[in-house]
């Protein structure tokens, strides 16, 4: 197994990168991937002045809302997000693009890309959220074989709302009986559901004893942190898993990572993965911003108004939704019209002003401290 990585701020890595002619960007979202709001039930816990601000909100609306059943969905439509994954790769590198699209648990903008010329070959691919004792994992499959992709991911999505162990064996055995499928462990030291370091590390130990062997690659999330990052290159090297990238890109901003390689295709490339176990992800730039000012523009793009939205959602309150108990959904604008809770009409009033090109390179300029990853 060979493994590295290499940033295109190094002149001698981007030298390094002549010798490939195309870059595979994996990991990215569109309007159709659901991103939890339940981080604010977290952060209401860490802070009780906002958690009574919250529930002050709720009272007075009338709604008492569970945040685990809210999300908002990022900005580009699938064709968009592909267009600015392609952009980025050919500009930037002047390589030839490859683009693996993978919305939460769902393949909706994958499959509508495979019927669109100019984005075709276009893999099936999509991020599969993985239950797992009291936490969950997120698993990168990409490249379903195109005329059985609705009955397996059907089949994975029965397993996602009723977990079972053997279930699961049985599906990571049956995808990895398809040479083209490539299996990632999406940013795994990450502790999403916040249950803890000591424990979430425990388990990750656990999960990669009982399944590694049915995973292809480890990935180096280009929206974590570079400390976070360290982690799973130690943890690569523990357990004999290639490094892969992964941008995770929700906003306007193109992956902040990419996997150099000479394939001519997306299968040639899960097999350089699987059975040479080569792969050789590449940091750009954006990646070397601070990650606090990276994650602040995806809040920008989030809740900017976009008139050109591909499903008519031009206002921010539009884009986030609630599932209620009688398994309605109904998106902030019809649940509370022109004037949602005073709380979250002040954040977004502050988020839009600081949006604006002028505040947002103040902010920038402010907060310029590089990532610690050239060391």
């Amino acid at each position: 197994m060979k493994t590295t990585f290499l940033f295109y701020s190094r002149l001698d890595d981007r030298l390094a990168c002549r010798r490939y002619r195309t870059a595979v960007s994996l990991h990215s979202h569109t309007f159709h991937s659901r991103e939890s709001l339940s981080f604010i039930t977290a952060a209401m816990a860490r802070a009780p002045w906002f958690g009574t601000a919250v529930r002050w909100q709720q009272a007075r609306y009338g709604v008492d809302m569970d945040l685990s059943r809210a999300w908002w969905t990022p900005p580009l439509s699938p064709t968009d997000a592909w267009r600015v994954e392609y952009n980025q790769i050919s500009r930037l590198l002047s390589m030839e693009p490859i683009v693996s699209l993978t919305d939460h648990d769902n393949i909706d903008a994958a499959s509508t890309l495979t019927v669109i010329d100019r984005c075709r070959p276009h893999p099936i691919s999509f991020e599969w959220t993985v239950p797992f004792r009291e936490t969950f994992f997120h698993l990168g499959v990409h490249n379903l074989p195109p005329v059985r992709s609705r009955e397996i991911f059907s089949g994975m999505q029965r397993f996602t709302e009723a977990p079972s162990e053997p279930v699961f064996a049985d599906l990571l055995a049956y995808l990895n009986q398809h040479p083209e499928v490539l299996i990632v462990f999406n940013h795994p030291c990450w502790d999403e559901k916040g249950i803890g370091g000591a424990r979430a590390a425990g388990l990750l130990q656990e999960f990669l004893a009982l399944y590694g062997s049915f995973v292809h690659a480890l990935e180096l999330n280009g929206l974590r942190p570079w400390n976070e990052n360290q982690r799973v290159i130690d943890l690569a090297h523990s357990v004999g898993l290639p490094l892969i990238s992964g941008g995770d890109r929700h906003g306007r901003e193109p992956n902040a990572n990419v996997n150099l390689t000479n394939a001519g295709s997306f299968s040639e490339f899960v097999e350089e993965v699987r059975c040479d176990r080569w792969s050789l992800p590449l940091f750009l730039p954006q990646y070397e911003e601070t990650y606090w000012w990276r994650l602040f523009q995806v809040i920008c793009d989030v809740l900017r108004t976009d008139e050109e939205h591909g499903l008519g959602w031009t206002r921010w309150s539009d884009r986030v939704f609630y599932s209620r108990e009688d398994g309605t959904v109904r998106s902030l604008t019809a649940l509370f019209g022109d004037r949602p809770p005073l709380l979250v009409r002040h954040f977004v009033m502050l988020a839009q002003l600081a949006g604006h090109r002028r505040m947002r390179e103040a902010l920038r300029l402010a907060v310029a401290r590089k990532q610690e990853v050239l060391s």
